[in-house]
């Protein structure tokens, strides 16, 4: 990596010591039935996410939302996460657009006291690897803020393009949701000592071994937006190499979610959401252009997660 400030220094091994100790959480944003933004409600909900010790927080991210905020809520969540965390974990949020929106955003964060970016994949056109390393340099080149890469969708690194980014001193990561773990091993032989990576594939618990085995064993985790106790039983299952357990989980509840997923464009936010308002959560409908599942669907969402949280139950028991 390029030479960096003290501040980036701290940031990223804070990022670090993070990824290492518990799951990266991306939380939902509450809206009201009437689609106006609920702080009160985000609050308590994310409250109560943090008490369950993530590694990390990325507020006002895909599972967020980010593309239905304008800058006056953005700010506003931002600026709850930055006060509920307290300096407890790292907050990461997410920016995106073109260079040009990405960094008014990342202003927003920096100003509400964020302490990186993800920077989400840029709005609908296909670039070349010129054009991605430009992205991130004009946006690093207007804030303080350390930044993650996130690859997905129409952005895609070659070794070459990873290696230019990790020589912009405040680009410190990638999060990698293509899944393609070829590409994604060439990335990391061809990244600097200490540039972080992390698995941010859809309901990234199901690669997570694949992931782990190629040396990215950090991941993001939808699931945590809304039954924490899944989430971490299936990281410390996998930290503790009880691959029975890992394997339970996986067969039980992740591939039954996946499978109940794929159903519907956008329901790897609006399912997640509709799960926690299942356990209660006062999170609201998600925003157009996504839509909240019907009847059918959330009667099996409902027996997926009530299995899952039967399972953490039952192993509770018999430790």
């Amino acid at each position: 990596m390029a030479e960096i400030s003290a501040e980036v220094a701290e940031a990223t091994q804070r990022l670090r010591d993070g990824m290492a100790n518990g799951v990266l959480s991306f939380p939902l944003t509450s809206f009201r039935d009437d689609g106006s933004l609920d702080l009160d409600a985000y609050r308590a909900y994310l409250a109560d996410r943090l008490a369950t010790a993530p590694g990390a927080v990325f507020p006002a991210c895909g599972t967020g939302e980010f593309f239905s905020l304008d800058e006056d809520e953005y700010r506003a969540v931002v600026r709850t996460t930055v006060e509920i965390a307290d300096g407890r974990l790292p907050v990461v949020a997410g920016i995106g657009y073109g260079w040009a929106q990405a960094l008014r955003f990342a202003r927003i964060a920096e100003e509400a006291g964020a302490d990186a970016a993800l920077v989400l994949p840029h709005y609908l056109v296909g670039a070349p690897q010129d054009g991605l390393v430009e992205q991130l340099s004009r946006i690093a080149a207007g804030t303080r803020l350390p930044l993650i890469a996130y690859q997905r969708g129409q952005v895609s690194f070659t070794a070459d393009g990873l290696r230019r980014i990790a020589r912009i001193p405040t680009v410190v990561g990638l999060k990698d949701g293509h899944s393609d773990l070829d590409r994604l091993q060439r990335l990391t032989l061809a990244a600097p000592d200490g540039f972080l990576f992390f698995n941010g594939a859809a309901t990234a618990e199901l690669q997570a071994r694949a992931y782990a085995a190629v040396g990215v064993p950090a991941y993001s985790s939808a699931v945590h937006a809304f039954a924490p106790e899944i989430a971490n039983a299936f990281f410390a299952a996998l930290r503790d190499g009880d691959d029975a357990g890992v394997t339970r989980l996986l067969r039980e509840f992740y591939v039954p979610l996946v499978e109940l997923r794929d159903r519907v464009p956008g329901y790897a936010v609006s399912l997640v959401k509709a799960a926690a308002r299942l356990r209660g959560l006062p999170l609201g409908p998600v925003r157009a252009p996504l839509t909240d599942p019907g009847p059918v669907d959330l009667a099996d969402l409902e027996k997926v997660l009530d299995h899952g949280l039967s399972l953490v139950g039952a192993a509770r028991r018999s430790a």
